[in-house]
């Protein structure tokens, strides 16, 4: 069930109807609604998998209570590797097990050796890197003695499967979002409605955006060796525009869907095509992922202390995990790796913070350097991409080595006028929108009410005019 979809404008509007008038009279009734709509949303995709989301849910629920209730340091280990074991476990079967047979048996043919390998058909159980981080947190989080484990086995398992971040994010911590599921929620008009607003301009991003990319981002990586170096230029930045506009635009709709139902979820975008370098980028893409391997990896293997070559190695670390958290392919690691060499200047000479701001703050334009700093950063950042949208990692390297030749300052063959004007008016409403949680925000509560309806008048007739056959968000293969 697609949050783009007919099924979803249908679904939607049921559960929240049935939550705030007919299972209103208690949370506890409102989060069995929850956990049943959540499964029903989740069983749409594949209804075989919704037996290994409960066990991996009971899995989490009782080590988590055991490990608070081990008297002694043996047993509190044993419920913890336990789990941990059991969900990489799993996570690593489903995800990269065909991608090891087939790299050590690449390894060994490179030495000569040839061996048949058996490789399953294994199909990628939608949203498992997502809902197994949020047990890996809560396990890990109970273990530290961060917090106490939670009781009630309908709360934990809405945690985890709460239907608006269950397939693609954001990661969410016990800590931020359980305690809103264990009190009385009221309806909250305003938040209701800046919730509809959201949502609005998330599917914006997916319809208007992300989709009106894809099909000339995908036109040109599927046929790159026939274009020239400035065609594959215009192909590498309109996939920038449309990871972004696929992935920020799920985040928005789940965060203004979570709104409907008086919950609010991390933020997982601050506008990160506007950073001056990548660290800023790193702290404002996919905030949630990031900061979980922050917390998780990055801080246990030592952070930033310690010598200049322990903060290499971490930095390293988290990056080429990071990349590999995405996919089962080498291009995934090159791109985790590239991203990692382009921050290890600021962690070796430690101004990696040295962007906490918002970028031109208080500021209609920014300076020219910051200029060319979003532009410089924004180049990487597509360098990047290219080995994060390319098949394999040969193609990605013909692809860079194309646009390296003379043939990236002829005229591009593909150059879509109206693609190009719409990105323009999005790159000018998202900087207008720069301070705000998402992008509609400060500029729809400051105008009049007929200016409003107006903008979501055109919005929406923008969502039917580019709007055609359902396209699957990016990162529900991951």
């Amino acid at each position: 069930m697609l949050f783009n979809s007919l099924s979803f404008a249908l679904f939607l509007p049921l559960v929240f109807l049935l939550y705030w008038f007919v299972c209103n009279k208690t949370f506890r009734l409102q989060n069995i609604l929850l956990l049943v709509a959540s499964y029903f949303f989740y069983g749409c995709w594949d209804v075989r998998f919704l037996g290994l989301l409960a066990f991996s849910t009971f899995l989490d629920f009782y080590s988590g209570l055991q490990i608070y209730q081990a008297k002694n340091v043996v047993l509190k280990k044993f419920w913890f590797w336990t789990s941990i074991g059991l969900n990489l476990g799993f996570l690593g079967f489903f995800k990269y097990y065909n991608f090891f047979v087939e790299s050590f048996a690449s390894g060994l043919t490179s030495f000569g050796y040839h061996i048949d390998t058996w490789t399953l058909q294994v199909i990628l159980p939608v949203g498992i890197s997502f809902y197994t981080f949020h047990g890996l947190s809560y396990v890990i989080d109970v273990y530290k003695e961060r917090i106490t484990p939670e009781k009630n086995p309908v709360d934990y398992a809405v945690f985890v499967s709460f239907f608006p971040l269950l397939v693609a994010g954001p990661i969410e911590r016990a800590t931020h979002l359980l305690p809103q599921l264990k009190k009385e929620r009221k309806f909250n008009y305003n938040q209701a409605v800046d919730g509809l607003r959201q949502i609005l301009w998330g599917l914006c991003k997916k319809i208007i955006i992300a989709d009106s990319c894809a099909h000339y981002a995908n036109l040109i990586f599927d046929h790159s060796d026939t274009y020239s170096g400035s065609t594959l230029v215009v192909g590498a930045v309109l996939f920038a525009f449309q990871i972004y506009g696929d992935f920020s635009g799920y985040s928005d709709i789940a965060l203004g869907t979570a709104r409907l139902f008086g919950i609010e979820l991390l933020q997982n975008f601050k506008f990160p095509y506007f950073s001056r370098d990548i660290a800023e980028f790193w702290r404002r893409w996919h905030i949630s992922l990031s900061s979980w391997f922050k917390d998780y990896l990055y801080i246990p293997l030592g952070g930033s202390q310690g010598s200049t070559w322990l903060r290499i190695r971490n930095t390293l670390i988290i990056f080429i995990v990071s990349g590999f958290w995405h996919g089962a392919n080498w291009t995934f690691i090159i791109w985790g790796a590239l991203n990692a060499m382009f921050i290890l200047p600021s962690i070796i000479f430690k101004t990696n913070r040295a962007h906490l701001a918002i970028v031109a703050q208080g500021h209609i334009f920014p300076t020219l350097k910051e200029t060319a700093q979003v532009l410089l950063t924004f180049t990487l950042t597509v360098l990047a991409w290219i080995f994060f949208r390319a098949k394999t990692v040969s193609h990605a390297v013909d692809y860079v080595a194309t646009i390296c030749s003379k043939s990236v300052l002829s005229i591009p063959e593909v150059k879509p006028p109206l693609v190009f004007a719409v990105l323009l008016v999005f790159v000018l409403i998202e900087w207008r929108g720069r301070t705000e949680n998402y992008a509609l925000e400060k500029l729809a509560f400051s105008k009049p009410r007929w200016v409003r309806w107006a903008l979501y008048l055109v919005l929406i007739g923008c969502l039917f005019q580019f709007s055609g056959e359902e396209q699957t968000f990016i990162y529900f293969q991951f």
